[in-house]
């Protein structure tokens, strides 16, 4: 739980994180809105070219510039940057779209104001949500899939969910490296990994007459698959890069033993399966040096990190 300082009543200062890209048109509101349940609302004005920055400086609200469009990880980057400038205790994201409920808002940071967990995450799978469209249920539950694989037995049932609680420790803790929409995917896999408490709390979320995403649903998945590349590639680089290099290069190595067997029984090169094996065979090795490099990086990068802690 956090707590007061000896002597002073405790109020822990919560703050609404909104990441906004061209929202003059729901931004008022949804500012409006989080005000009623946060201390105080940053905005990241991600390179808009409408009046979202204008009109969420005249409610009041603390923003953050891009000069151009960089995407959600950037935006959460600068937001998270400036809550801990701010001090806050508690850093709630939520979409500038209007899909996501700020009353539900001290629902969510409840379980982080309490101590029991580092990240509130808003299920909208666990609230039973029947407006999302079929087609990104599906997605959605794809990307779950992915996601949880590198969840040591952790399991988040929405994992991409922007509506979200943080304490500062998860702040803290957790890099953004990601600049896109794969940005809350990424988090998570950093919190698996590191010891960095989830909770899962049920949300409503509305789709009829809300904008959507500025990704299409195509482009949302590449990003997402992308970060889980990336991370898998930094933290399991052997399993990532080495396991199918092997698998490849064995397949090269027997597609070569068989076209020796064509050559010394026939005495005819057989040339596509020759060119195929010998692509499988540098393929193969080129992967497996990565993954070893990747591996020898990662290990310094990691004893690097703990003796700076001792």
């Amino acid at each position: 739980m956090l707590k007061a300082e000896e002597g002073k009543p405790f109020k822990p200062f919560v703050v609404a994180a909104i990441p906004a890209y061209n929202e003059e048109k729901t931004i008022a509101r949804v500012l409006l809105q989080a005000q009623r349940f946060v201390d105080k609302v940053m905005v990241c004005d991600d390179g808009s070219s409408d009046l979202t920055a204008e009109i969420a400086e005249r409610l009041g609200a603390v923003v953050v510039r891009h000069e151009r469009n960089l995407g959600k990880g950037a935006a959460f980057k600068s937001l998270f940057g400036k809550a801990l400038e701010l001090n806050a205790d508690v850093v709630v994201t939520l979409d500038a779209d209007g899909q996501h409920d700020p009353s539900e808002i001290p629902h969510l940071v409840k379980p982080v104001l309490s101590g029991d967990v580092d990240i509130a995450v808003g299920s909208r799978f666990l609230a039973g949500n029947n407006e999302m469209p079929l087609y990104r249920r599906f997605g959605s539950r794809v990307l779950n899939g992915l996601v949880n694989t590198f969840g040591n037995g952790k399991k988040v049932s929405d994992t991409q969910s922007g509506f979200r609680a943080y304490n500062r420790k998860a702040l803290t803790e957790i890099d953004i490296a990601t600049e896109g929409i794969g940005v809350d995917s990424e988090i998570l896999l950093k919190a698996y990994s590191n010891d960095v408490k989830i909770k899962e709390v049920p949300v409503s979320c509305r789709f009829k007459g809300v904008k959507g995403s500025t990704y299409n649903p195509l482009r949302h998945g590449v990003n997402v698959v992308g970060s889980i590349i990336r991370y898998a590639s930094e933290r399991r680089p052997l399993l990532t890069f080495g396991l199918p290099g092997t698998l490849v290069l064995a397949a090269g190595l027997i597609l070569f033993i068989y076209v020796l067997q064509i050559y010394f029984s026939t005495k005819q090169f057989a040339i596509g399966y020759m060119l195929t094996s010998m692509i499988a065979i540098l393929v193969g090795v080129f992967a497996i040096f990565t993954a070893i490099i990747l591996y020898t990086i990662s290990n310094l990068i990691h004893k690097t990190r703990n003796s700076q802690k001792l």
